[in-house]
């Protein structure tokens, strides 16, 4: 096993490439998902306004964009937005607790955890962990009387009202992102709670964290089936360091078990997008050999469904190409399946905010200040 250092040293060497040349273009990328701009917004909050233009060319984020309620921009951007931040402020919890959370922090938490041989020892460590490094949150777990199911409480003593949201964010994309890794797997939360009012980016939770997302509770938690607590680390010193090679992103995105019916959903529809077909839920359960009820299921117990995924991939895929191709939004709209191009835009205006063609124009006015980037 490597120790410490050559971890945190193979860290700070990702940050620093990562800022040196920018983030990966989501066209190099296997998948291309995306985040909401609040998150964006709120790293940045607490920076003074040529500090967050500086950061914002540095990850290749258009600031014109960031202007768009609803907008979104790739994980690789806001990944590569997490590293400069980390590395302008030496902390890798953006600024929010008292204490600085100095670079290399969450490798060292991950080679802690490694030895674990089950999750329930290696999420009470990284808590403990988390606790040593930040004075203002910490996290608990709480079987419930049943003990069938087991919350991970956050106790957030942030005054401000966003930031302490954000930082309830934060520390729950963590905390459930080492978990899914650890054990290889997604982890289904059974629901989020959050002790603040409903905020406009509610619905990113779905995607995040879990459909069943409740708002104004006595604190935020993440709740999950206890039995998983005895689920194996199946990680090791060389997944681990592949796991800090891809980090931020890795962390935001979950782990994806490419075995799973939701990856063999994604990659099937992606296939079926890029030819510009969309087929129907039936025809697509008939494909995988399944009854459409049981594909269902198998869906749901992933926290996952048909719908959720095709929209999800059908967004990602438009936000790349309007950033990444010459195609017009006609051309788009048909790979990405539909015949009638008005319900793209309508579909497009929904999930960001503004027409495609909006869109493209404000995200490559990023491209315009940074020409080395795509």
């Amino acid at each position: 096993m490597p120790s410490s250092a050559n971890d945190v040293a193979a860290f700070a060497t990702h940050l620093d490439n990562a800022v040196a040349e920018g983030d990966q273009p989501m066209s190099m990328a296997s998948e291309k998902d995306s985040v909401s701009s609040h998150f964006v917004h709120a790293a940045l909050a607490r920076m003074a306004p040529s500090v967050q233009q500086r950061m914002l060319g540095a990850a290749g984020i258009s600031p014109e964009l960031l202007s768009v309620p609803h907008a979104r921009v790739s994980a690789h951007r806001y990944s590569a937005l997490w590293l400069v931040i980390a590395r302008e402020l030496d902390d890798e919890f953006f600024g929010l607790d008292r204490r600085s959370m100095k670079v290399g922090s969450f490798a060292l938490l991950c080679q802690a955890v490694l030895p674990c041989d089950k999750l329930d020892h290696a999420l009470r460590r990284f808590l403990r962990g988390l606790a040593v490094l930040l004075d203002d949150i910490h996290g608990e777990l709480r079987l419930s009387p049943d003990r069938r199911s087991v919350d991970i409480v956050v106790v957030n003593r942030i005054s401000d009202d966003a930031a302490r949201l954000f930082a309830d964010e934060t520390f729950l994309i963590l905390i459930h992102g080492v978990m899914c890794w650890l054990i290889g797997r997604r982890l289904v939360l059974q629901r989020v709670a959050f002790a603040h009012p409903r905020p406009p980016h509610a619905r990113e939770y779905a995607l995040m964290f879990s459909e069943h997302a409740s708002f104004g509770a006595a604190f935020t938690a993440m709740r999950f089936d206890a039995a998983t607590l005895d689920a194996p680390l199946v990680q090791n010193a060389a997944s681990l360091r592949q796991f800090l090679a891809s980090a931020p992103r890795s962390v935001i995105l979950k782990y994806r078990n490419e075995d799973s019916w939701t990856a063999r959903l994604r990659r099937y529809l992606r296939l079926q997008l890029d030819a510009g077909r969309s087929p129907i839920f039936e025809a697509v359960a008939a494909e995988f050999g399944q009854a459409a009820t049981t594909l269902r299921r198998r869906l749901a117990d992933e926290g996952t469904s048909y719908q959720g995924v095709k929209d999800g991939l059908r967004n990602d895929l438009a936000i790349d190409r309007l950033g990444n191709s010459a195609l017009s939004v006609d051309d788009i709209a048909a790979h990405l399946g539909y015949r009638d191009v008005s319900a793209f835009h309508r579909a497009f205006k929904r999930w960001n905010g503004l027409q495609p063609g909006e869109y493209r124009r404000r995200s490559l006015s990023a491209g315009a200040a940074r020409p080395t980037d795509e």
